[in-house]
């Protein structure tokens, strides 16, 4: 670790990812790589073992990364990006194609593709679905299938709005292209214990209690597992989770992450049924005490 070095700061815009999903770190971006430092060096990885939306790594941008995720339709979607079998021309043609489709039929249609996607995995219907589902939750049942129901927006795929998923795909590319970037899909024990001394290991674990079964389950075990693990890590790290909102606090971070650097940061929660439901919530940031960024004041960039 190199206590000059801090995390590069996105130019201009933040390059927004095209999969969505409750928790993404979008607006946290920001927040994120000022407060934290890293030098990558020449053999050193941003490894993250919650991978999520990928918004955080998709905006440090490093040479080299490990990325990962239990859901294996995250991993199956960014792998084929990565690959080029997902790209701006194929996603076009099937938003545009079932979008029109879902305006005709309505809410039958969102079904039948959901069903059809928990039958094969296509990762061109799961971006469909995170964009025509409820509230962008991504949720699964005990079974692995993605259960959330319609937004009931039949018009949702308009051209101006496809354009935008298009062009966000297109971003995501670029960005890959040229960098070694693994991902896999794979428990988060086996992703860190490939951490290395060069590494920096981002961590945006579900949090207990509020995002139920993304993809499996997390509870209190999980979540002290975690933090002995990763206050063994060899790497430095950063682990984003929530604090507190009007009704309650997060206990496990005074219980099982005390003694390490916590910053904050408070945002707008969007997740939820109606708008009362809809509060500001106080984002927590516990660093490595090595690895913790003298503190900036930084304009926000703004958002692709």
């Amino acid at each position: 670790m190199i206590a000059e070095t801090r995390l590069p700061m996105p130019t201009g815009r933040i390059a927004v990812p095209p999969i969505k999903c409750q928790g993404i770190k979008t607006k946290l971006v920001p927040f994120i790589l000022g407060n934290v430092r890293w030098e990558e060096g020449a053999r050193g990885r941003w490894i993250e073992p919650f991978l999520g939306s990928g918004v955080v790594a998709f905006n440090v941008r490093p040479h080299r990364a490990l990325l990962c995720d239990k859901n294996v339709h995250i991993v199956d979607f960014y792998s084929a990006l990565q690959r080029g079998v997902v790209n701006p021309v194929t996603v076009r043609t099937h938003l545009e194609q079932e979008g029109a489709i879902l305006a005709e039929r309505g809410e039958d249609y969102y079904y039948e593709v959901r069903e059809r996607f928990n039958q094969t995995g296509n990762s061109l219907d799961f971006l469909f679905l995170s964009r025509a589902c409820f509230n962008g939750v991504m949720r699964f049942n005990s079974k692995g299938k993605f259960n959330v129901p319609w937004n009931r927006k039949p018009e949702r795929f308009s051209p101006a709005y496809i354009s935008k998923i298009v062009n966000q795909v297109a971003a995501v590319a670029r960005i890959m292209h040229g960098r070694q970037w693994k991902f896999h899909c794979c428990d988060w024990r086996v992703t860190l214990a490939d951490a290395g001394r060069e590494d920096f290991v981002y961590m945006d674990p579900p949090y207990v209690g509020r995002h139920v079964d993304y993809h499996g389950k997390w509870d209190d075990k999980d979540e002290r597992d975690l933090a002995r693990t990763v206050r063994n890590l060899p790497s430095g790290f950063a682990v984003s989770m929530w604090k507190e909102n009007r009704y309650r606090k997060n206990v496990y971070l005074t219980e099982v992450w005390n003694g390490l650097p916590v910053l904050e940061f408070e945002h707008f929660y969007h997740v939820g049924a109606s708008e009362h439901l809809r509060n500001s919530i106080i984002e927590a940031l516990v660093i490595s005490p090595s690895s913790v960024a003298e503190i900036s004041h930084m304009e926000q960039p703004s958002l692709v």
